[in-house]
């Protein structure tokens, strides 16, 4: 008797694509998964209020506060998503024993150690970030680009010394680790000077680059954003500078969905960027009128994203990671439902005639693209999905709420 995924597999294969052949890619995309939607971006080092113009929302019970805590509660979610992934680590998320301490610009990859042994464990890769936010001196929103050379030479110290903790990450784990660097650093009024706090930023950044790293294990990248809370007139770290930065120095820019003026859409930037940089990195996430990291839906602009990556050619070329924290829900469930959705977006860009797409546009036929397009979304990618998830031994539907369920009724209650 033919199965659900039998008649789809036919479906497909009369548009000229092979389900087979989609269900190994879904199973070789990796992404990146944020460990701060554990904890709500509180890690281990200082403890501190959340700051950098970001902010959680929210109080569901069960929040990690230890990093054991944490790790069980990535692993839950991990036994949830099918394929292999990367975890995605900031440097506050050190991990101190016997009463040791060290501050940003004294980490050392020994601080991380636990964390190699656990993504060792289980076949993942890691990837990192400084934390230039959640400090004392941070707490005016200036870092690498202080007038104080006193309070920029600390957040340089920073991040070289993430630099080798990246490289300790890589060798440790065989696979390249993706080191990016974003910094809140702006003013919530006009500023009079907009030129000198840029200068500071790419002078730290040259002095950052300048300590010695392996850069085919390390995958530095720079983020850009419109603006934070509290520092709406100016950021320094604007998408021009970035873009201009990175270009003119080699390093990857990242691109995350939720740092552009709402009418802009990052799924429209992926072919400008790639075709004047070697890679890229995104940070997938969804915002709601502004940068206020929802957890990823699967809705229009990630399924573009997902395409756009597959139509390119240049998938091996981009660094995905997810980034968003939502503290009003169940947090293992928002990392599952926006691992998955982004899956289901791969998935769906996996089984797009992209070649047949393209020549009926190129060949200026569009009513039958507009026809081709619509008629897509309702073919029988739902079977494939369950085929995938068959294969990957995860649930195929939304029983895996249940086990969420019972997790948080058997472990997280308790904390």
């Amino acid at each position: 008797m033919k199965t659900a995924y039998d008649f789809a597999k036919e479906r497909y294969a009369a548009l000229g694509i092979d389900t087979e052949q989609a269900i190994a890619s879904l199973q070789n995309f990796s992404m990146s998964m944020h460990c701060w939607q554990g904890d709500d971006v509180r890690g281990f080092c200082d403890g501190g209020q959340l700051t950098g113009g970001i902010q959680t929302t929210g109080n569901y019970p069960g929040r990690a506060t230890t990093p054991a805590q944490l790790m069980q509660d990535m692993d839950k979610a991990l036994s949830l998503v099918g394929g292999k992934h990367k975890l995605n680590l900031h440097a506050i998320y050190a991990i101190f024993e016997n009463g040791e301490f060290a501050d940003r610009d004294k980490l050392e990859p020994r601080h991380f150690a636990p964390w190699v042994k656990f993504a060792n464990e289980r076949g993942l890769g890691i990837d990192f970030n400084p934390t230039f936010f959640s400090h004392p001196l941070a707490a005016n929103s200036l870092t690498l680009s202080s007038p104080d050379e006193s309070v920029r030479r600390f957040w340089v110290e920073h991040g070289k010394a993430c630099l080798r903790i990246s490289e300790y990450f890589a060798n440790e784990t065989g696979k390249p680790c993706v080191m990016n660097i974003w910094i809140p650093d702006g003013y919530k009024d006009i500023p009079a000077d907009r030129m000198g706090p840029r200068a500071r930023f790419a002078k730290s950044l040259d002095e950052i680059l300048a300590e010695p790293y392996d850069k085919e294990k390390v995958l530095v990248c720079l983020e850009s954003k419109v603006f934070g809370i509290g520092l709406e007139a100016y950021t320094v770290g604007s998408a021009e500078f970035t873009v201009n930065y990175a270009a003119k120095k080699g390093i990857l820019p990242l691109m995350d969905n939720g740092h552009y003026h709402p009418t802009e859409v990052v799924s429209d930037k992926i072919s400008s960027m790639l075709l004047f940089h070697k890679k890229i990195a995104l940070h997938v996430t969804r915002g709601v009128r502004w940068d206020s990291d929802h957890v990823v839906r699967l809705d229009d602009e990630t399924r573009e994203i997902a395409k756009e990556l597959v139509a390119s050619g240049r998938l091996d070329d981009v660094a995905v990671a997810l980034d968003y924290f939502d503290a009003s829900i169940n947090r293992i469930a928002a990392w599952v439902i926006g691992m998955r959705n982004m899956q289901k977006a791969m998935l769906s860009a996996f089984l797009t005639p992209h070649a047949m797409l393209k020549k009926l546009q190129d060949n200026g036929e569009f009513t039958k693209l507009l026809v081709m397009g619509e008629e897509l979304k309702s073919c029988p990618e739902g079977a494939v999905w369950q085929e995938f998830c068959r294969r990957e031994n995860v649930p195929a539907d939304e029983s895996w709420w249940e086990e969420v369920h019972r997790y948080e009724q058997e472990v997280l209650s308790d904390r």
